[in-house]
């Protein structure tokens, strides 16, 4: 009987962790077993169409993802134009449309289209795979507080089993004095051996160790099914704690897609002020010499200028060989056409030697970003930039202050844009710092974390890499860039604002869970061990018995499982859909959709730069 209990709580015990790794092997199971392999005949010259495995795919091969197919690989769309489902791993509810040159991940449903796809990344090298991979990895990484419960159970080994020497001891020399009741249930040498037996067979140290990691593993799982990939209980445990969290302005707290506005060249007329300058040049030479610098970072402020330039027709300008240099936070020099270039702040421009005179008097718009350029050490022209403002920023900046978190926001802009988007967001003025750079901010969460404040940054680009190292926990937008994303505990895969507080709401629930698991794990073996060693024999003259004492300990254990499984009944019912969001997804079609690609600067009939603004519509009564 004995044997028979402790394998049944075994089982159910081994069923519960299946249970709670169910999402993780959800996501893999989105994963198609087949692919249409385009190969091109030898006779006719035709492309046709074989079903492979998708194991077989490699590099370079051409695939073709029919309407309501899931992606089979990561890759390019080289034809056909459709809306895709990416919801799986980034958490949006709303399909994106993808083009050619556009690209798809695997696991992504195709909504309406036929596309053609170019394998660059295929079997286990997905951002599927990669996503379960660092999952996996961050449930094998212990919480602070699970080596605390892992160093207790293995003291608390040696204490059962000083106690069950204890307890044999006092029932075969002393326990028929002091009770003579029980012999009723044997002699006193066979009343110890089963009464000490019971003490080790209840302790149950299994249910201290499963209190953490079976919490861990629930909370990161249900949080990949949502987009936040979190590198484990590490990172789960210091977040739930987090009291002050900093924003980076430029593609955080704004969508990090800036756009040319207006490009001013020295000599015409600003601000009711005559600027003179012995050099002038025209808006499409500045756009162009600028072009040429800038096609060489990944900053979204070069990519601006290179596309405002591509949208005015200029011709290609390409830096010399070994010229380009860029210092993140302040600008990028190269030769251009047998000229020196100098893009980025006043201060970077001084630096290079460029003549800046003509800005001395100028004011710099509310709502708008700069960036000087020089040419051959005189400054030629300012260029202006407009990043539209998240629209779920200031929703989370006052979720996250009615908790009574610090908000911060830095940034490398000028004070008069810094300020103007802290406004509209909801950020004190007292707590912006504009005109930072890289290592300013670092050195701005390392004086936060020396007055006691345990720091959250949130940023998305290589100049904040640096301080998301430096903090207690690094968050990285998902459209960030390499560098922010390794050096970050959190990512929110849909690069969406809202997902901040979905992360804290789950870090925090998440160790809610753990503590409720340690605190019955350690109340059990409180009560049920001196239970177990004949605390109730001289009161009410019953026993625990070795077969009972079996089943329980196999139900402490499925009760720690059991409480970390209702994590997902309890994060479903804090974790609602947005109703405007669920009233169109049910009443979609793919051809519903209706996304503006075309998000490339223009030049109005005025002369001023402009953007068409992105859109996504629901039908054609979307405002």
């Amino acid at each position: 009987m004995l044997i028979a209990f402790v394998l049944l709580g075994r089982n159910l015990e081994q069923r519960a962790k299946l249970k709670a790794t169910s999402d993780m092997t959800g996501l893999l199971n989105i994963l198609p077993t087949k692919a249409r392999l385009m190969i091109e005949s030898d006779i006719e010259k035709l492309p046709s169409v074989v079903e492979v495995p998708c194991s077989s795919l490699s590099v370079g091969d051409r695939i073709v993802v029919l309407p309501g197919d899931r992606v089979p690989a990561d890759g390019i769309v080289t034809a056909g134009r459709s809306t895709v489902d990416e919801s799986s791993f980034t958490g949006e509810p709303l399909p994106a449309t993808k083009l050619p040159g556009a690209e798809v991940t695997a696991g992504s449903i195709n909504l309406n289209g036929t596309l053609t796809v170019e394998v660059r990344r295929p079997g286990g090298e997905t951002v599927m795979g990669d996503i379960v991979r660092m999952v996996e990895e961050a449930q094998s990484r212990e919480a602070p507080v699970q080596r605390l419960a892992d160093k207790i159970s293995g003291r608390f080994t040696y204490g059962v089993m000083a106690f069950t020497a204890a307890t044999f001891m006092f029932w075969n020399l002393l326990g028929l004095l002091l009770v003579p009741t029980a012999l009723q249930h044997g002699s006193p040498i066979s009343l110890a051996l089963q009464l000490s037996c019971s003490v080790l067979v209840v302790a149950c140290p299994c249910a201290l160790g499963l209190a953490t990691p079976t919490a861990v593993m629930v909370g990161t799982s249900l949080g990949a099914t949502r987009g936040l990939l979190i590198r484990g209980g590490s990172v789960l445990e210091k977040f739930s704690g987090v009291d002050t969290i900093v924003f980076d302005k430029t593609g955080t707290l704004t969508n990090g897609k800036p756009v040319v506005t207006k490009v001013l060249t020295f000599g015409s007329q600003t601000g009711g002020n005559q600027v003179k300058q012995s050099f002038t040049w025209t808006e499409s030479e500045i756009l162009r010499l600028a072009a040429g610098v800038e096609v060489n970072t990944i900053h979204p402020v070069g990519k601006a200028i290179v596309e405002a330039a591509q949208a005015a027709g200029c011709n290609n300008a390409k830096a010399d060989d070994g010229t380009f240099s860029e210092e993140p936070g302040s600008g990028a020099i190269a030769i251009v056409e047998q000229k020196q270039v100098t893009i980025g702040t006043l201060e970077w421009l001084r630096r290079n030697g460029v003549h800046q005179k003509p800005v001395l008097d100028m004011e710099e718009p509310e709502n708008q970003s700069a960036v000087y350029v020089g040419v051959d050490g005189n400054l030629a022209g300012v260029v202006y930039f407009e990043d539209e403002i998240r629209e779920d920023a200031r929703q989370v900046v006052e979720s996250l202050s009615k908790q009574r978190i610090s908000i911060y926001m830095l940034s490398g802009d000028n004070k008069n844009t810094a300020e103007h988007v802290a406004s509209i967001v909801g950020i004190n003025k007292d707590k912006v710092l504009s005109g930072v750079k890289p290592s300013e901010k670092k050195k701005f969460i390392r004086d936060l974390q020396s007055s006691h404040k345990v720091v959250a940054m949130v940023g998305d680009g290589v100049n904040d890499a640096a301080a998301l190292a430096s903090s207690d926990v690094g968050i990285a937008m998902g459209g960030g860039v390499g560098a922010a994303s390794d050096v970050s505990s959190i990512v929110l895969m849909g690069n969406r604002l809202s997902q901040l507080p979905e992360a804290l709401e789950l870090s925090r629930m998440t160790m809610r869970t753990v503590r409720q698991n340690l605190w019955w794990a350690f109340a059990y073996n409180i009560v049920g061990i001196p239970v177990a060693a004949g605390l109730l024999l001289p009161v009410t003259g019953t026993i625990l018995t070795p077969s009972i004492a079996g089943a329980l300990m196999g139900l402490s254990s499925i009760g720690v499982m059991a409480n970390s499984l209702l994590l997902r009944i309890r994060l479903a019912s804090k974790w609602k859909p947005n109703p405007k969001f669920q009233q169109g997804i049910e009443h979609l079609s793919g051809s519903d959709v209706v996304r503006d690609i075309d998000e490339q600067p223009v030049k109005s009939h005025t002369g001023k730069w402009t953007t068409l603004d992105a859109k996504v519509g629901l039908g054609r009564g979307a405002k």
